[in-house]
């Protein structure tokens, strides 16, 4: 699901770590459409900066205008801008496109001291950008560079001695034009008493300062982390920030969430290079092991499920059903407990319909029920041609392995939640449809003279795979909606029906 359209005007990292490569990461991490027009080509990895080359401003404004005047944008979110012609190309763009929301990195040293942005092109990014920015995004030397180019030489040069003197640079730069200034002060860290840190062992706090209009000021405070995992904070920051935005999300909660998504990224980072190295920006995304729809194809082939599930679906009791050699009085004693389970098959369903607050799910639920209703009926005309009446059927006592199985699943239905239950009811679902696609197309099944085909018809007809078709949408429906954890707890479940399937199909003799 897209949560908002955000163009990444910035330079290409391509090490992974910094630039475009982990803007998209964080957005992509926030569920948000990325767009990028590309400022420069860095040759850098976690030791440095090798080299740049600067994308004339001509081909920015075409990528630019490319994006926004087809798919759209609701933030725009800049980074390396190299060039002072692209400052002033940019600004053009946002007013021309009446873009409302611009989030400006002012990246102009990287993390490991290479220059990135030219004097020349800071009073540019004053005069034509910041005018017109919604959140600016310096860390304090970026801060200190800004207000020496812009004439504020004796405030830059100020020594920083609390939190105030970093809201004074903030004030000072909001001054120049942005609606909201975040000085990032990771690069100054505090004691817990909010003093500076003079040494190592001191260093306990980080505050990022945001400054608004009417005098708003909001502290972030995070814990500091002593890590070489650093590459690229800020322009994951700025961001996670234009995510927050494009989301509809106010900037005060932007810049929080924003600023608690880079101290998890750090923390967890994954030590990558020899210098300083990436974050990691899929922390809080879990991946599930298959894609939408695909859930069932992925569930049978595991290989803890394939076993099990080939000893079931070709179990010597089905064979035998399809080359006619079972024992009638084994059939006869399988189709009553059959019906037997189906009664509590349908319990199981039903409480499945009570569990959900889906009306879609109810609905399909109720329709199984009344494809396992038409079965039953099934199993009752069946019997009636072996003398066996319903009456006598509903009279037979419960063998273990049906009891085992029905009350199993029931459990299931009652102490834990919807999917589990639907799981736990799938072996059966799924399996006898199995069953009857693998015995149509055996080799070695018979159909003229084989008493037990017309069972296996029943299997096939469009009424029954109607019902699987039911079920198996409900699952595919649920199951990509759940955790990673939760889908292993789901096999588990499944595996463990399958087994009490196999022990309905070991009930009677099958040779």
């Amino acid at each position: 699901m897209i949560n908002g359209r955000v163009l990444v005007i910035a330079g290409s990292d391509c090490s992974g770590g910094a630039g475009l490569e982990a803007d998209q990461k964080v957005l992509a991490a926030h569920g948000c459409y990325a767009m990028t027009a590309t400022t420069a080509l860095t040759a850098q990895n976690t030791m440095g900066v090798k080299g740049i080359h600067v994308i004339p401003a001509d081909f920015v404004e075409k990528q630019i205008q490319a994006c926004i005047e087809d798919v759209g944008v609701d933030v725009i979110k800049t980074g390396m801008l190299a060039a002072a012609d692209t400052i002033e190309m940019i600004a053009r763009q946002v007013e021309k496109h009446n873009v409302t929301s611009l989030v400006v990195d002012p990246v102009m040293v990287s993390t490991s001291g290479a220059q990135l942005l030219p004097h020349e092109a800071i009073q540019q990014l004053s005069k034509h950008l910041l005018p017109i920015t919604t959140v600016l995004t310096p860390n304090i030397p970026e801060a200190t560079l800004i207000l020496s180019e812009n004439g504020y030489c004796e405030l830059a040069q100020k020594q920083i001695l609390s939190v105030s003197d970093i809201e004074s640079m903030g004030r000072q730069i909001q001054a120049l034009g942005p609606k909201w200034v975040l000085v990032k002060g990771g690069h100054l860290p505090f004691r817990f008493d909010m003093t500076i840190a003079k040494a190592e062992n001191e260093k306990e706090v980080v505050v990022d300062v945001l400054l608004g209009p009417e005098g708003q000021v909001f502290r972030v405070q995070s814990p500091y982390q002593s890590s070489t995992s650093t590459h690229g904070t800020g322009c994951s920051l700025a961001s996670a920030i234009a995510a927050g935005m494009a989301k509809g999300i106010d900037v005060p909660a932007s810049v929080r969430s924003a600023c608690r998504y880079i101290e998890a990224g750090i923390r967890s980072a994954p030590k990558l290079g020899n210098g300083n190295g990436p974050l990691d920006h899929f922390h809080s995304i879990q991946v599930l092991p298959f894609s939408p729809g695909r859930f069932i194809e992925y569930l049978l082939e595991r290989p803890e499920v394939k076993d099990v599930w080939k000893t079931f679906v070709h179990h010597p009791f089905v064979m035998a059903l399809g080359q006619g050699t079972l024992p009638l009085e084994s059939f006869k004693g399988y189709i009553i407990q059959d019906y037997l389970y189906l009664v509590h098959f349908s319990r199981a369903n039903a409480l499945a319909a009570y569990k959900s607050n889906d009306i879609e799910d109810i609905s399909r639920a109720n329709e199984i029920v009344g494809h396992i209703v038409r079965e039953m009926q099934l199993h009752v005309n069946y019997c009636k041609t072996f003398g066996i009446s319903e009456g006598e059927i509903q009279k037979t006592e419960e063998k273990q392995a049906c009891t085992a199985y029905t009350r199993y699943v029931l459990d299931i239905g009652q102490s834990e939640d919807w999917l589990a239950l639907q799981m736990a009811l799938a072996p059966c679902l799924l399996g006898y449809g199995a069953v009857a696609q693998m015995l149509q197309s055996h080799e070695l099944t018979r159909r003229d003279g084989n008493i037990y085909w017309p069972w296996i018809q029943n299997y096939i007809a469009e009424d029954y795979t109607q019902a699987v078709r039911l079920g198996s949408e409900l699952l595919e429906k649920h199951a990509r909606l759940q955790s990673p954890s939760r889908i292993e707890e789901l096999v588990k479940i499944f595996i463990h029906a399958t087994k009490m399937e196999i022990g309905f199909w070991e009930m009677y003799p099958y040779q």
